[in-house]
C-alpha cells in the first residue's frame, strides 16, 4: 500500500532517477531561476518607488545601507534550506522517507529560532550597524525606519526562501516559482499603495515587503504540510542536535557565499562613502543600483545550481554516477547561455536599467559605468557557481568551503584595498578580478573531487549518515 502510495506521488511530478536529463534540468532550473530572478525584484520594486520620492536619491542611499542587512538574514535560510535539501534528495534516492522528514522538520524549527534571535540582535545594535554599513547622517532616517520593519518580519523571509528548497528538491519547482511569485506581485501591488497613498514613504516599502514574504512563506509551509503529491511531508518530528549540526555543516558553504556577499556590499558602501568626500551619497546610491543589477544576475546562477543540487544528490545517493556526471554538464550548459547572455546586456545596455532609478546625471554616470566593470568576470563565475553548490549537493563540505572563502575573502580585501591607492571608483574592481580568479579555481579542484567522488560512492555499500 505504501509503495503504490509512494509510486502515486512520483508520477506527479519530476522523476530524478529516471527521467533524460537535459529536458529534466529545464523543467527543473527554468522554474527555479525565475523565481530567483522575481525574488530580487521584492528590493528592486522598493527601491525602485523609493527612488521617485522626494529626496528620492539620498532615500535610496539610505535603504540601500539596509542591503546587506536583507543579504545576511537571507544568508541564514539558505543555511538551513540548502544544507538539508540535498542531504533529503539523498536520503530520497536511498528509499528513506523518514529520515527525509526529520529533516524537513528541524530545519524548520531552526529557521524560526534563527530569525528570533537575529530579530534581537539587529534591533539592540540597529545604529551602530547602520552608521558602519555606511549610512551617513542624512541618510539615517531612511534605513532606520526601513530597517525595523524588515527585521520585526525576518521570521516569514527565513521560511519563505529556506523552505522552498525542500520544494524544489523533490521536484517541485514549479510550485516553488509560485511561492515566490505570490510574493513578489503582492509587493508590487502594495508598494505604491503604502509609500504614497498612505504616505509612508521607506517605511511603507518595508511593510510591503514584510505583508508580501509573509504571505510566501505562507504558501510555502502550508504546501509541505498538507499537499499529497509530496513524498516528503512537514509532519511532528523529534528534534536532533546532531542531525541540526549535519545539516548546518553541509549548509555552511551556501550560508557563507549569501552572508559575505553582505560583508562584501558592507565594504563597498563604506569605502565608497568614506573615499568619495562630498560625493559620498552620489557614490553609494550608484552602488545600490550596480548590486541591484548584479542580483538579477547572481540569483538566477543560484536559482540554477540550486535547482539541479537534487538532481545530483539523488543520484549520488542511487549510486548512479553516470546521472550525476550528465546533471553537471547539462547544469554547465545551460549556466553559459545564461551568463553570456548577461554579459552581453551588461557591457551594451546599461544605461536602460540605471533610468529606472535615477536621473540624476552624476549617479547615473558613475553606475552605468560601474554595472560594466562590477560584470565583466561572470562568465568564468559562473563555474565558481557550479562547482561550489554541485560539491555540497555530493556532501564535499570543505572543499565547498573553501573555494567560498577563497572568492569571497579576497574581494573584500580588493574592494576595501584599491580605492586606497587608485581612487574612489577602483572599489568596483575587486569583484571582477576575482571572479575570474575564483572561477578558474573552482573548475580545477571541482572536476578532480568529483572523479574521486563518485569513485568511492559507487565502490562503497555504506548508508549516507543524518
Amino acid at each position: 500500500m505504501l509503495e503504490n502510495e509512494n509510486e502515486e506521488r512520483m508520477k506527479r511530478t519530476n522523476d530524478l532517477g529516471k527521467d533524460k536529463m537535459f529536458p529534466l534540468i529545464l523543467r527543473l532550473a527554468i522554474p527555479s531561476m525565475l523565481a530567483q530572478l522575481v525574488n530580487v525584484l521584492y528590493s528592486i520594486v522598493d527601491r525602485i518607488f523609493i527612488s521617485k520620492m522626494p529626496d528620492g536619491d539620498l532615500a535610496l542611499a539610505g535603504v540601500g545601507v539596509c542591503g546587506p542587512i536583507v543579504t545576511l538574514i537571507t544568508s541564514f535560510s539558505y543555511l538551513m534550506g540548502l544544507g538539508g535539501a540535498p542531504l533529503l534528495a539523498m536520503k530520497m534516492g536511498e528509499g528513506d522517507r523518514k529520515s527525509g522528514e526529520r529533516i524537513l522538520f528541524n530545519c524548520f524549527v531552526m529557521l524560526v529560532a534563527i530569525s528570533a534571535l537575529l530579530t534581537a540582535g539587529f534591533l539592540i545594535f540597529k545604529r551602530q550597524l547602520l552608521f558602519a554599513f555606511g549610512a551617513s547622517n542624512d541618510s539615517i532616517v531612511y534605513s532606520s525606519d526601513y530597517m525595523t520593519i524588515y527585521v520585526l518580519g525576518s521570521v516569514f523571509a527565513l521560511l519563505s526562501v529556506g523552505l522552498n528548497s525542500f520544494i524544489t528538491a523533490q521536484g517541485f519547482s514549479g510550485t516553488a516559482m509560485m511561492t515566490v511569485i505570490i510574493g513578489a506581485v503582492t509587493n508590487v501591488v502594495l508598494d505604491p499603495l503604502f509609500i504614497f497613498t498612505f504616505g509612508m514613504g521607506v517605511k511603507g516599502a518595508a511593510v510591503a515587503t514584510v505583508i508580501s514574504q509573509f504571505l510566501s512563506a505562507l504558501w510555502a509551509v502550508l504546501f509541505l504540510a498538507l499537499s499529497k503529491r509530496l513524498e516528503v511531508r512537514l509532519k511532528f518530528q523529534r528534534l536532533s542536535w546532531k542531525l541540526v549540526l549535519r545539516v548546518m555543516r553541509l549548509g555552511f558553504s551556501p550560508f557563507v557565499i549569501i552572508a559575505t556577499d553582505s560583508v562584501l556590499t558592507i565594504v563597498l558602501n563604506s569605502v565608497l562613502q568614506k573615499t568619495g568626500g562630498a560625493q559620498g551619497d552620489i557614490y553609494v546610491a550608484a552602488a545600490t543600483i550596480v548590486v541591484s543589477y548584479m542580483q538579477l544576475i547572481l540569483m538566477p546562477m543560484g536559482g540554477l545550481t540550486m535547482a539541479c543540487q537534487p538532481v545530483v544528490s539523488y543520484n549520488y545517493g542511487a549510486r548512479n554516477g553516470a546521472r550525476v556526471k550528465a546533471a553537471v554538464r547539462d547544469t554547465i550548459i545551460v549556466m553559459f547561455c545564461f551568463t553570456v547572455t548577461m554579459a552581453a546586456a551588461s557591457q551594451f545596455l546599461p544605461q536602460y536599467f540605471v533610468r529606472i532609478f535615477t536621473e540624476n546625471p552624476e549617479v547615473t554616470a558613475v553606475a552605468v559605468k560601474g554595472m560594466r566593470v562590477y560584470t565583466a568576470g561572470i562568465v568564468v563565475l559562473s563555474m565558481q557557481y557550479v562547482g561550489v553548490d554541485m560539491l555540497v549537493a555530493l556532501g564535499k563540505i570543505g572543499a565547498a568551503t573553501f573555494l567560498s572563502l577563497f572568492r569571497k575573502i579576497l574581494t573584500i580585501t580588493l574592494t576595501a584595498v584599491l580605492p586606497l591607492f587608485l581612487g574612489s571608483f577602483s572599489a568596483f574592481y575587486g569583484e571582477p578580478i576575482m571572479d575570474v580568479a575564483s572561477g578558474v579555481a573552482a573548475t580545477i579542484l571541482f572536476f578532480i573531487v568529483l572523479k574521486r567522488t563518485l569513485h568511492e560512492r559507487e565502490n562503497s555499500t555504506e548508508e549516507i549518515k543524518v
